[in-house]
């Protein structure tokens, strides 16, 4: 997902050089009795105990504040979260927990892009680590969905899991902005930063929630929307032993044979166009869409995505893996027309050249999950539309003989950004609550609590209240 359609900036020369190294159920992890506060922060025993030795390693910068709320309850009044970064993402209704008193660190890693400008550093890389005082023994680390910074994920996933006790810890993926392709030497490298970033910043968090609780975390958890949810799979594939598991809510799919974002958008650049117009033509271009993976049902989400989301996303992920395609034109020309000399909307991935195949090889998932995963996605997604994204991923996990490791939950009449669900009451439903349901899915999974069901589609209750539906998303 992405912040706001606007066109990147002039190209510079080169790409600038790549920088240096979501069903109540109980959680089983021990929490941390409250204790009688000390006379100052910080001081052995009381709030923010230990505040004055925490070190994240391998950060170039960092500032560490002991704070009376962690959740956006209180970041959004004290400056320790930006709205911004996180607006869209979920229903304007969504409740927020209060009471998580702890320590919050916000810093980054070496890095030479500066797309970031959060706290005036003008430095990618950046993270946020928040360690509650009430501490349930666990560790969630999440990365960004779209091209967003490090508080994306406050509102959608970080409040809820503080809330639970868990510590927290959020990366930027080290490059931000509708021109993150700028970032690395060639192309794919600005995605393979994101996986980098994200091992970078769990082995650091994992390391800082040891020096402030005096013992590792006894589990430690992936999870992420979107982009993110691409992070999780990756992760779960490459560096298992660094995680007890995750939740994968819509990841993205990179396949350099396909299907992937590339393989989908064209279609809907080049033919909704032609829908949209009416005519004789109308019902052809609809069918096309509708083979290109845009479900049946769905017509009512193309205008806006049309508007807001399809045009930049093939312009800029097309651009990262394929910059050739349009010659020295940086990302394409915004809504042109088919026919148009290297225009989007005829963008053919196939038929591309073998090194943009082997660009997106790169950043590919193969399915090879070592630890358990639980995937969702909505049957209305039509940014990433499911039938080319999670199914397929849920087909290579089971190839692969990964599948007793994973649950998949296509949520029905879903979409790709919650904020939809407000303006289509009824006939979008919120993905927040299923994520959280199949979180504590998880944690009752790994603590041997209880299998999680088989996959399936979760229906959406006919005429539910909407309110009902941002409290509850029933798994079983």
């Amino acid at each position: 997902m992405l912040r706001h359609p606007t066109p990147p900036p002039a190209r510079p020369a080169r790409r600038t050089a790549l920088g240096a190294s979501a069903l109540a159920a109980v959680c089983s992890l021990l929490v941390t009795p409250a204790t009688a506060a000390p006379a100052h922060p910080g001081a052995p025993g009381g709030p923010c105990a230990g505040l004055a030795r925490l070190h994240v390693p391998g950060a170039a910068r960092q500032q560490a504040d002991c704070l009376d709320e962690l959740t956006t309850a209180g970041t959004v009044s004290s400056g320790h979260t930006d709205p911004a970064d996180y607006a869209g993402l979920t229903p304007a209704g969504l409740p927020t927990p209060s009471g998580v008193p702890g320590i919050q660190i916000d810093g980054y890693f070496p890095d030479t892009s500066t797309t970031n400008t959060n706290h005036g550093w003008h430095h990618d890389s950046q993270f946020v680590i928040r360690l509650p005082d009430h501490w349930n023994g666990g560790l969630v680390v999440t990365g960004t969905p779209g091209n967003r910074e490090q508080y994306a994920n406050d509102r959608a996933i970080a409040d809820w899991v503080l809330a639970r006790g868990y510590a927290y810890a959020a990366t930027d993926k080290g490059n931000t902005g509708t021109a993150f392709y700028r970032d690395g030497h060639r192309p794919g490298d600005a995605i393979a930063e994101w996986n980098t970033r994200f091992t970078q910043l769990t082995r650091a968090a994992r390391a800082v929630v040891t020096q402030r609780y005096r013992r590792p975390p006894a589990r430690t958890l992936a999870t992420g929307l979107s982009n993110g949810g691409y992070l999780v799979r990756w992760q779960l594939e490459n560096h298992p032993g660094l995680y007890d598991g995750g939740v994968d809510w819509e990841g993205t799919l990179w396949r350099a044979d396909g299907p992937n974002p590339l393989t989908s958008l064209p279609t809907a650049l080049r033919r909704y166009p032609v829908y949209a117009a009416g005519g004789p033509g109308a019902a052809g271009a609809a069918r096309a869409l509708h083979r290109a993976g845009f479900p049946s049902g769905s017509e009512f989400l193309w205008p806006y995505h049309h508007q807001v989301y399809w045009d930049l996303t093939q312009r800029i992920y097309r651009e990262e893996v394929d910059p050739g395609y349009d010659g020295a034109t940086e990302a394409g020309t915004p809504f042109c027309a088919s026919g148009t000399p290297a225009c989007d909307a005829d963008y053919a991935y196939p038929s591309r050249p073998a090194a943009v195949h082997r660009a997106v090889a790169r950043i590919a998932l193969t399915g090879r999950i070592g630890k358990p995963l639980i995937t969702l996605q909505g049957t209305l997604d039509v940014l990433l539309p499911i039938s080319e994204d999670s199914d397929v991923y849920a087909r290579m996990v089971h190839r692969a003989g990964r599948g007793a490791l994973l649950r998949y939950y296509r949520i029905e009449d879903g979409t790709h950004t919650d904020s939809l669900a407000d303006a289509f009451p009824g006939r979008v439903r919120p993905m927040v609550p299923c994520h959280r349901a199949a979180f504590t899915a998880l944690e009752r999974w790994l603590a041997g609590a209880g299998t999680p069901p088989a996959d399936h589609t979760v229906a959406h209750p006919a005429g539910a209240d909407p309110a009902a539906l941002l409290t509850g998303c029933p798994l079983a």
